[in-house]
Parts: C-alpha cells; sequence; structure tokens
C-alpha cells in the first residue's frame, strides 16, 4: 500500500496532474470534494466550513474551540481514507498528515507568478482577475498550513520532490511523479503503519468529540484522549464532578470506531472547603 500526496499552487495544473497520476498507478483520488463528501457521511460537515482551506480568523481562534474542531475532525477524515491505502491526496494537508510514513511519496508542484496568471488568463480568466485570483489563493493556503500545522507551504524540505512547471509539460510531470511512486525507494505500509493511522484516526474523532462537549478545557476540566490500540480509548485528566466523568465516557463511546474506554479521570470537586 501507497500513497501519492501532491500540493500545488493554483494555476500551475496540478489538479490535472493529480488526477492523471491516480489514474496511471490506479490508485483512489482523493481532492477536497472527495474529502468534504466523506465528512459529510461522518457528519462533519458543518465543522468543515471553518477550515475550507483558510484560517480562521483570529477572534475566532481565540474565542472559540470550533476552529480545533474542525481540525480534528479533517485530520480524522484524512486518515479514514489513508487507511484503505493506495491513494493520490490532493490539497487539505494530506501531505503534512501522511509526512510521517515511508510509503508516502509527497510531490509540490509550483510554477513562477506570470506562467501561472497565463495558464489561468488560457481558462478564461481576465488577466487581473487572475492575478487576483492567485494572489488570495496563495494567501489562505498558505495561511491554513501555518495555523493547522505551524509551517511554511513554501518549505521544499518538506517535499520528495518539488516540480516547477515552468519549463514542464503536465505529460512530463506525471511521468516523473509515476516513475518515484513506482521506485522501490517508496516502501509498501507495513501493518504497523496502517495500525498507526487507524489510531491517529480514531483518536482525532475522539479528541473532537470531547472538545465539543466541553470537556477539553474549563474550570477544573481537562479530559484528555489515549489511544491504546485500535478501537480501545483511554480518558485521563480531570473533571469536576461524577456527572462529567460519565459524561465523557459516553460521548466518546459514541464516536465512530470506539470499542472500548477505559476511563481513568480523575474527579476533583470545584470547592474541597465546601
Amino acid at each position: 500500500m501507497h500513497f501519492v500526496t501532491i500540493s500545488r499552487k493554483l494555476g500551475t495544473g496540478g489538479t490535472a496532474i493529480a488526477h492523471r497520476v491516480a489514474d496511471e498507478l490506479g490508485y483512489r483520488f482523493y481532492d477536497a470534494e472527495v474529502i468534504d463528501q466523506t465528512a459529510k457521511r461522518m457528519g462533519f460537515m458543518e465543522s468543515f466550513k471553518e477550515v475550507d482551506e483558510r484560517a480562521p480568523s483570529f477572534f475566532r481562534r481565540a474565542f472559540s474551540q470550533q476552529p480545533s474542531i474542525a481540525l480534528d475532525r479533517l485530520f480524522s477524515v484524512v486518515y479514514e481514507l489513508a487507511k484503505e491505502g493506495d491513494a493520490v491526496f490532493l490539497g487539505r494537508g494530506s501531505h503534512f498528515l501522511l509526512q510521517a510514513f515511508g510509503c508516502g511519496l509527497h510531490v509540490r508542484i509550483t510554477a513562477c507568478r506570470e506562467t501561472r496568471i497565463q495558464n489561468l488568463v488560457a481558462r478564461g480568466y481576465e488577466r487581473d482577475a487572475a492575478a487576483k485570483a492567485i494572489d488570495e489563493s496563495d494567501h489562505e493556503r498558505g495561511a491554513f498550513i501555518k495555523f493547522a500545522f505551524g509551517l511554511d507551504w513554501d518549505q521544499c524540505e518538506l517535499y520528495d520532490i518539488v516540480l516547477n512547471m515552468d519549463k514542464l509539460s503536465v505529460d512530463l510531470a506525471v511521468d516523473t511523479v509515476t516513475f518515484m511512486a513506482r521506485s522501490a525507494h517508496i516502501r509498501a505500509c507495513s501493518v504497523n503503519a496502517l495500525r498507526s493511522i487507524e489510531m491517529l484516526g480514531l483518536g482525532y474523532r475522539a479528541e473532537a468529540a470531547i472538545k465539543e462537549a466541553g470537556l477539553a478545557f474549563g474550570p477544573g476540566t481537562n479530559v484528555t484522549v489515549e489511544i491504546v490500540e485500535p478501537g480501545a480509548v483511554r480518558l485521563g485528566g480531570t473533571v469536576g464532578g461524577a456527572a462529567g466523568k460519565r459524561r465523557a465516557e459516553e460521548v466518546v463511546k459514541r464516536v465512530k470506531g470506539v470499542r472500548v474506554v477505559d476511563n481513568q479521570i480523575r474527579v476533583i470537586p470545584g470547592d474541597r472547603h465546601a
């Protein structure tokens, strides 16, 4: 089982390259549309509106848990799809989420601003509109990656290969990526890697549920989530009463993929001198 993740800038032909690579390799293709459809099936679509490849406002991040919940759910969906194997992921931060696994090839598609403008003009944009769309896209996608992962998406060391489309055709880019993806140096995912992917997805789903229930942070409340093995969740931290401890367990038991909950939450009364 292997992954190819493709990060592209608007106007580089990256979407067409990603589609072609998936077809050539016979892999599943996951772009924003497919990921959003999966999120909808999992009941997460409202959350995704918070982080549609753009960072939420400062005030939204500072005074609401919703952006953090949305990220947890986005990450869980990517891992849910990844565990099915042999896939090309386009965008949604997939290159960062799957970077730790040796079975992935991480590709960056870029080009100079003028090339990108010309490509959009060829697609029917007015030149000024193309330039504006490129600037807005770069800002929003870059801000999303900074918000979600604390990284600069232009940092070339984050990718296995960076393709500058100023001198490359789509055909050559596709041939290059598929050749690398088939290389013996890109190892198949081990059983342990698949297990880790499944556990990561479950962990993010459980954490989102705890945050949405208001049990992650608050006066006397700090519930933590640990995935012990696939399907097994250990809850830790503190709550202010027995009802909160029971509620946390009930919330997590409703999360898809949870089989058993080990509730180790400590109850600390709000006023010990009362």
